[in-house]
């Protein structure tokens, strides 16, 4: 009788040690999940858009590319709807940035202005690529409870952001020297909520989500420059990486995404920069 109850209290013990042991163990490796805003380019020649993809095809990566498909200089050229066939041929997802000529706040429109830009936007992506698009992000980070019940409304979830490249113009200059530095501070950040469980697990990865411009020139000179930097200050920070640290399938990828997406208004993500001070 007594070697039962201590073969009871051993296989209780077993088992107490083995739920705190799955308990402390890791969330699941880190999939970089790249982004890029305001596109496409329109220039003719040193396109920088076209240049990202040339580094995306050679390194098979795919991408979130969240688009301006009436942009006056850029989507609504004819250059820029034929860059965005070609994201959507060569395997990238396609979203939905802004349906105005101009990168128009979502969160100043009234409900029946951004709802006829959204579908004008829709309209034109499905009439390039044949797919309504299922992600969109806010133009400057800005939103509400009512842009998001606009979004709603048109089948479209938000996708923000966990790093962001801050390689966007910034008065006038186009170029930075704090890409390291910048890069760092956010995925140290990150990996606090990677380590409390609070990312999302998708396809057995976390999604971790990087923002860039594929307009900007800087940004197309340096983007191979910009994902070593991610790689390397992963290892820095000891953040483990899946075998493959880049999304290379456009479902997984689509997935991750809209696994990674905000629906509910009272949350309040960290925004980039000086947008979380505007808008939270």
């Amino acid at each position: 009788m007594a070697f039962l109850r201590s073969r009871l209290l051993l296989a209780a013990l077993t088992l107490v040690l083995s739920s705190a042991s799955a308990a402390q163990a890791e969330p699941a490796p880190v999939r970089f999940l790249l982004t890029f805003d305001d596109g496409p380019a329109s220039a003719v020649n040193d396109n920088p858009t076209v240049h990202i993809l040339e580094v995306l095809e050679q390194r098979h990566i795919k991408a979130v590319f969240f688009t301006q498909p009436r942009a006056w200089n850029g989507g609504g050229t004819e250059m820029g709807r034929a860059l965005i066939r070609r994201e959507y041929r060569e395997g990238h997802v396609i979203g939905l940035h802004s349906g105005t000529p101009f990168h128009s706040n979502h969160r100043f429109m009234s409900r029946e202005r951004l709802d006829e830009t959204l579908q004008l936007g829709l309209d034109d992506l499905k009439s390039e690529t044949g797919v309504t698009p299922k992600l969109v992000r806010p133009p400057f980070w800005a939103y509400d409870a009512d842009t998001l019940a606009s979004y709603r409304a048109h089948g479209l979830q938000m996708l923000l952001t966990d790093l962001n490249a801050n390689d966007g113009k910034i008065y006038g200059v186009n170029w930075s020297w704090h890409k390291r530095s910048n890069m760092l501070t956010h995925l140290a950040e990150t990996r606090k909520h990677w380590a409390a469980g609070a990312l999302p697990s998708v396809d057995g990865y976390t999604p971790v989500v990087v923002t860039f411009h594929d307009v900007n020139t800087y940004t197309s000179r340096h983007i191979e420059e910009y994902l070593e930097i991610l790689l390397d200050v992963a290892r820095e920070l000891q953040v483990p990486l899946a075998e493959q640290p880049f999304y290379q399938d456009h479902d997984q990828l689509e997935r991750a995404a809209l696994a990674a997406t905000i629906t509910d208004p009272n949350l309040k993500p960290q925004l980039p920069g000086l947008w979380n001070w505007l808008w939270q």
